[in-house]
């Protein structure tokens, strides 16, 4: 075990979790790690660990769970660990009683190119604004949200058919070693903190809710309509209305689409079927679902959701 430095790890997702065992694997001294509280997710009461608790008590590390960050009983058994830094990686916003105390200071690993897309959602985001790359930051923390000064950045390119989901996967496989990277560079002082670059327009990302995900299929053209949709694969997931003869109707969610530009003449938001497929028309073509949810079933492939769809005319989405 590096018995130098004493590091508190603060985390609770499991991209979080990447970046815990590759520190643990590499045997760094983890003094403690602070995760969310647990949660109770369904009628029996079940409690539900955050995947960053569960790694903490199968390797016997010790964790704090706290509800309020400013808790006074929270502050002081902190203060126990001695921490001489402290790793965030997808967590709440600290106050400056936890991220101010370690002597060497509090870094933060950032799913983008800070400064653009500081905020909850950047892998969600950047999809959704189209963009063809994006990356990790890691940052020292200051008052601010995501603006300290720079520690390291790695760039990535984002695919045309990218998902979050596909990109959020490719970012965690990265973090682990930007982390050690961060690390190392800081215990070795070779890395300079530089301050974040001045943008004459900044994107952010903010959080994502519900109302946030329904598609405005006639105010949108189809790339619109096709990044929202991949932007938000598999979570939170673009939603909308699929309307049968007008007289019943059941949310619809969309995972997976392909793009067809074509002229044609339907109305925007009728949707058309064949055999082996189901597309939705749009300004400038169609919307082809690939995998998709009605209200009330699972998760299907286009072969299996149509096969469920008794009624197939006068469908339209809103």
């Amino acid at each position: 075990m590096k018995n130098f430095p004493r590091i508190v790890f603060i985390g609770s997702t499991p991209f979080s979790l990447f970046s815990l065992k590759e520190l643990y694997i590499r045997r760094y001294n983890i003094v403690g790690i602070i995760t969310n509280p647990d949660s109770i997710f369904n009628k029996k009461n079940k409690i539900n660990n955050t995947s960053v608790k569960k790694y903490a008590l199968e390797n016997h590390i010790p964790i704090l769970q706290p509800k309020n960050l400013l808790d006074s009983s929270f502050l002081k058994n902190l203060k126990i660990w001695k921490a001489d830094i402290q790793i965030i990686v997808s967590f709440r916003i600290l106050p400056k009683e936890v991220w101010g105390y370690p002597k060497m200071g509090t870094f933060n690993l950032h799913a983008s190119l800070l400064p653009q897309y500081r905020g909850a959602a950047p892998i969600n985001w950047a999809i959704i604004n189209g963009e063809n790359q994006t990356g990790l930051t890691t940052f020292m923390v200051n008052n601010q949200v995501d603006s300290g000064k720079i520690l390291l950045q790695k760039k990535i390119k984002i695919k045309k058919e990218e998902t979050a989901g596909t990109l959020e996967n490719k970012l965690k496989k990265l973090s682990g070693s930007m982390i050690i990277k961060t690390l190392e560079g800081i215990l070795q002082k070779k890395i300079k903190p530089q301050f974040q670059k001045s943008f004459s327009i900044l994107k952010y990302a903010p959080k994502i809710y519900t109302i946030d995900c329904r598609i405005f299929w006639k105010e949108t053209s189809i790339e619109v309509i096709y990044n929202k949709i991949r932007g938000l694969s598999p979570y939170p997931t673009a939603w909308t209305f699929l309307f049968f003869e007008e007289k019943k109707f059941f949310r619809f969610k969309i995972f997976i689409v392909k793009t067809i530009k074509k002229i044609h003449f339907f109305p925007i938001g009728f949707v058309i079927f064949s055999e082996s497929e189901m597309k939705i028309s749009v300004k400038e073509g169609f919307i082809s679902i690939i995998e998709g949810q009605i209200e009330g079933k699972k998760k299907m492939n286009i072969k299996n959701l149509i096969n469920g769809i008794k009624i197939r005319k006068n469908i339209f989405v809103r």
